[in-house]
């Protein structure tokens, strides 16, 4: 009997198989590259990958529990291929988003997509306007999957640095795209995992200087400052352009899987090509059309969490940290000698960040009143304990004195 595979424990304790990839005729440009991989471990406070703290209310769960009642029967049919019924429940939410910011924006449900999470939705998009030979420019550091997706459909991946504040410049971006071209551009904000925000200006002059299609990522913007206005303001006249939003942060809906992107109708109709056939399921329609109807319900805890944000930005800047401005429900901190140190100090206290690959910098998201104060008292517990955890320690706990980090991209 040939010996087993090698193997490594899985988050269930169990052995899970590990074999040499080097046999199989995996494509050239996949090898060597790593899958998403946030850990996911299972401890008290639990701030690494920017979920909403608060579960569900019991009202929301109740008529989530009906509705897919009233559909069980139906679960032999496939289901709606156009998901009709949850375009006109993302219409109406976002009708009402454009309106309370003083917007005007047209939208019908023809301009909606949909998918099973934001990355879905831009995997789509990447799928058809990406590929073999077309090129995709990102600025970074931001979201990690944008590179991931781009790959994956066999496009090449360029990116810009940002400045060291992680702020980008209008005339930046139109210079780096009239000089790269590409097929695809991405635009987050505000950004993941810095938490900053764009102006317009940066997205039109993406826009007009490249003759591809541009995506701004807008998956954070319901924690954005009521001055910050959305990319679906740029819409009209602008075909290429496209805005992506998801249901897994502000609406505490990360285990339903739901993205959604806003877009001229024949990109939409471009998006049908690659999609595969029923790609959402009649359990994810219903259960995202009932939380929509439970918008206001489900967002009402958005300023308890950009609250417990500022109280986290303002307290770790007094420590001593470098604090970047978040528009998100994260704060992203620096001038930390070791963030692997940090970030395994925290989990030994029980609290879970996210050391997210940026030089002397780590991230953790808002949580509940609770969830703050356990990882403020463990951040004060570690700087009793190893003040050097800091790069450069300040003379005085006090915001000004916070030095520089070295070594920023």
């Amino acid at each position: 009997m040939p010996d087993p595979p090698p193997g490594r424990r899985g988050p269930l304790g169990r052995m899970i198989a590990v074999g040499n990839i080097d046999s199989l005729p995996v494509r050239s440009d996949l090898v060597g590259l790593k899958p998403y991989g946030a850990p996911h471990l299972n401890v008290p406070v639990q701030l690494n990958v920017n979920e909403n703290a608060y579960p569900l209310p019991d009202v929301v769960v109740d008529s989530m529990r009906a509705a897919v009642d009233d559909h069980f029967a139906g679960l032999n049919r496939y289901p709606d291929r156009e998901f009709t019924a949850l375009r006109e429940h993302l219409v109406t939410y976002l009708d009402g988003v454009n309106e309370r910011a003083g917007d005007s924006v047209e939208l019908d449900p023809s301009m909606i997509w949909a998918a099973n999470g934001s990355n879905e939705v831009l995997s789509h998009i990447v799928q058809a306007f990406g590929g073999p030979g077309r090129t995709v420019l990102g600025f970074t550091p931001s979201y990690s999957m944008h590179p991931l997706i781009t790959t994956g459909t066999g496009a090449e991946w360029q990116h810009v640095e940002r400045k060291d504040d992680f702020t980008l410049a209008a005339e930046t971006v139109a210079a780096e795209v009239a000089r790269v071209n590409p097929d695809i551009v991405f635009l987050c904000t505000p950004n993941n995992p810095t938490g900053t925000s764009i102006g317009l200006d940066v997205i039109e002059a993406a826009y007009d200087n490249c003759s591809g299609i541009v995506i701004v990522d807008e998956a954070y913007a319901e924690f954005s400052r009521p001055a910050k206005t959305s990319a679906m303001t740029l819409l009209e006249g602008r075909p290429r352009l496209v805005v992506s939003r998801t249901m897994s942060k502000a609406f505490a809906c990360a285990g339903l899987r739901l993205g959604y992107a806003i877009a001229a109708p024949e990109l939409i109709d471009v998006l049908r090509l690659v999609r595969l056939p029923y790609h959402l399921s009649e359990v994810t329609q219903v259960l995202a059309c009932t939380a929509l109807e439970h918008a206001e319900l489900l967002l009402g805890n958005v300023d308890r969490l950009i609250d417990s944000r500022n109280r986290m930005a303002g307290h770790l800047a007094e420590a001593g940290f470098t604090v970047h401005d978040s528009d998100s429900n994260f704060v992203l901190f620096g001038n930390i000698a070791s963030p692997a140190d940090l970030w395994q100090k925290l989990l030994d206290r029980g609290v879970l960040i996210r050391d997210i690959g940026i030089t002397g910098h780590a991230r953790v998201n808002a949580g509940t009143e609770e969830e703050t104060e356990a990882f403020l008292t463990a951040i004060d517990e570690i700087l009793a304990e190893d003040p050097d955890i800091l790069f450069d320690r300040p003379q005085s706990p006090t915001p000004s004195s916070a030095a520089p980090t070295k070594g920023t991209p």
